[in-house]
């Protein structure tokens, strides 16, 4: 069993700069604290977890709230997940998962009980009924996702509105004057996902601004009902000569939909989706997307939650980091097909 000791001779300090370097009780220079660092992860050291506690008041443990909701794609949830645990591992923490319905009392009782040192929300509505229970909460918290209101956490998302916008530059810029949007169900929206119409509306008043018509559809979010959406539209709009996508489940059933109807992208109509990098590969999407960021926003929210964590600052100000979008073109936009 690897010991403190051997952390400190492998480091080459003592068992003191160790022990502070890893409970951040004392400042310890970014040099010392990588050999540290260095030794920790080359030996295997894992701290006890009930000494330090007892010593640090701190747990090494963040809460992720997160709500597996039957009408959201289950496997883009999961993206967000692991940018979060992954980076929680590397700087140290394990992470708690807390899927109950009941995410207030979830929050509280954790909280009250100091199971965590901080919080990780998804799944953030506009109006989320989990952010009174944050704020008034003994520890910090971070958000993936825009609520209405941002004071007092820090929060981190995709800017929804500039990817709606960049949708339609994209295409208007290649020639296509008939689009359809297809997004998340309409019931996502009623129950405060904002970012469904913030990406929407920014779409469609760019559209407007630029003399491109577009329509608007919610689709399902499970097979077989989403395929069975997205031959509808096509059908209700056999003139359109873009596709655009803020619906995984749409993404991931448009390629066979394609196929069935004998139709190719960019050739007969382009596509761009809204989903994350490995989402795409782990479907074989062959289709331009704009990135999600689900392991950077994972990764950016444990990143300053830490930093809040360990930095004991509460008057620090809190952030709102949009990421901007980025089209990732892997070929299937091109100008329309010309119509004889």
């Amino acid at each position: 069993m690897v010991t403190i000791g051997d952390v400190a001779q492998a480091a080459g300090v003592s068992r003191s700069t160790v022990s502070y370097a890893l409970s951040g009780k004392r400042t310890i220079s970014a040099e010392v604290r990588k050999k540290v660092e260095e030794a920790v992860r080359d030996l295997g050291y894992t701290p006890n977890a009930g000494a330090r506690a007892l010593a640090t008041s701190q747990t090494r443990v963040l809460g992720l709230l997160a709500r597996f909701l039957p009408d959201e794609f289950a496997p883009a949830m999961l993206q967000y997940i692991l940018g979060v645990t992954e980076r929680a591992r590397e700087l140290g923490y394990d992470t708690l998962l807390v899927s109950e319905e009941d995410g207030v009392g979830a929050l509280t009782r954790i909280s009250d009980s100091r199971m965590v040192d901080g919080f990780v929300l998804l799944n953030v509505a506009e109006h989320d009924s989990r952010l009174g229970a944050l704020r008034r909460a003994k520890q910090p918290g971070a958000l993936i996702g825009l609520p209405g209101e941002t004071d007092g956490v820090d929060v981190f998302d995709l800017d929804f509105v500039a990817t709606g916008q960049l949708m339609v530059d994209r295409l208007h810029a290649l020639g296509h004057r008939e689009v359809v949007l297809v997004s998340q169900p309409q019931h996502v929206v009623e129950r405060g996902g904002a970012y469904v119409w913030r990406l929407a509306n920014a779409a469609q008043e760019r559209a407007r601004e630029l003399g491109v018509t577009l329509h608007n559809y919610s689709g399902s979010s499970s097979q077989p009902a989403i395929g069975a959406d997205l031959n509808a539209f096509l059908d209700a709009h056999p003139s359109a000569t873009g596709l655009l996508l803020n619906n995984e489940a749409a993404a991931a059933a448009l390629p066979s939909v394609l196929q069935s109807r004998g139709l190719r992208s960019p050739d007969d109509i382009s596509v761009i989706g809204r989903y994350s990098d490995d989402f795409a590969r782990t479907f074989s999407l062959p289709f331009s997307s704009v990135d999600s960021a689900a392991d950077v926003l994972g990764r950016r929210a444990v990143q300053q939650l830490v930093a809040r964590i360990e930095g004991g600052d509460a008057d620090a100000p809190f952030t709102v980091e949009l990421i901007p979008p980025v089209i990732d073109d892997r070929g299937s936009i091109a100008p329309p097909p010309a119509r004889h």
